[in-house]
């Protein structure tokens, strides 16, 4: 058996912290289910601002709030606005590694999610287990740079501002945006 990534939030904000509540996290149960996780499912969580590294459970708050808030002792793990990885892993036999298809959300500044990619693991010319990030949207390897941090929909806004069309837009989100 390996330990593997089941799911997992790449860069979701907190935008709360209750020290005096019962140990979890609450999310919104739009991204949770989005990326396939459950309530009361344990999680390992990552702060990229602090370096903290901990594991609680998770919990549902308001759907559509785009909430993350971290309770009981995780609440001093972060402040608000910090950027976490949620991730949930699953133990698996190697063989079954070419059937899981581990969804990753990626969010904008406004947890708002932005991107939906998952990880691929197939039999290629060069090796037994070969490894890609796929895009749903587009059906194809991702692009090598992530561009979580960046808000494509007030850029499209800035550029709409500007006097470009839809597809002037379109295009240069394209060229620049998703390589």
């Amino acid at each position: 058996m390996v330990k593997v990534i089941r799911a997992k939030l790449h860069g979701l904000r907190v935008t709360g912290a209750d020290l005096h509540y019962h140990g979890s996290i609450t999310l919104d149960p739009d991204h949770a289910e989005a990326a396939g996780l459950y309530p009361t499912e344990f999680v390992d969580i990552w702060n990229k601002n602090s370096g903290a590294r901990l594991s609680t459970y998770i919990i549902y708050g308001a759907p559509g709030s785009r909430c993350c808030i971290l309770n009981g002792a995780a609440s001093r793990t972060c402040q608000v606005g910090d950027e976490l990885i949620i991730a949930a892993s699953a133990d698996i036999t190697p063989p079954e590694l070419y059937a899981l298809k581990p969804r990753i959300l990626t969010f904008t500044p406004m947890n708002e999610i932005d991107q939906v990619l998952y990880y691929e693991v197939f039999k290629s010319p060069a090796r037994e287990f070969d490894f890609r990030i796929v895009d749903t949207k587009a059906n194809r390897p991702a692009s090598a740079h992530n561009y979580a941090n960046v808000d494509v929909r007030a850029i499209r806004a800035d550029l709409k501002d500007k006097g470009l069309a839809d597809t002037e837009i379109d295009a240069f989100v394209q060229k620049f945006l998703a390589r």
